[in-house]
């Protein structure tokens, strides 16, 4: 499993990218969520426009194995979905950290908790 080094990691499993010169960041599930989900089939994203709060559900994730709440591990105003990815669900198993990404956030509020691509790895391997 590889973690990218420049993103941070919640314990629910997602990623979040440092935000850009407009305060968004690119929020994602881990290649180690996408494993244990296996073959995700669906994905509701939070609607455009609409508030997410760090740690509070947002979506889900629907696999042939099981349904899995998504958390958001930011709070703000959520500016762009993907829409690839609700057309192609597949593509958060193929490319969980690239094409595969969810939704962007104008982050208001960032918990102390997110972890480092290290101490993320260490956290999913126990």
């Amino acid at each position: 499993m590889s973690n990218p080094q420049q993103l941070r990691y919640s314990k629910e499993h997602e990623w979040l990218s440092a935000a850009d010169e407009d305060g968004v960041s690119t929020i994602g599930i881990t290649e180690f969520a996408a494993n244990a989900l296996g073959d995700v089939v669906y994905v509701q994203l939070p609607d455009l426009g609409s508030t997410v709060t760090a740690g509070e559900t947002c979506g889900e994730l629907e696999s042939t194995k099981s349904v899995s709440d998504l958390y958001s591990p930011v709070s703000g105003e959520v500016t762009e979905i993907n829409e690839d990815v609700v057309n192609d669900p597949a593509l958060v198993n193929s490319a969980p950290f690239e094409g595969g990404w969810l939704f962007k956030v104008r982050v208001t509020g960032e918990p102390e908790e997110l972890l480092s691509a290290d101490a993320y790895t260490a956290f999913a391997e126990n």
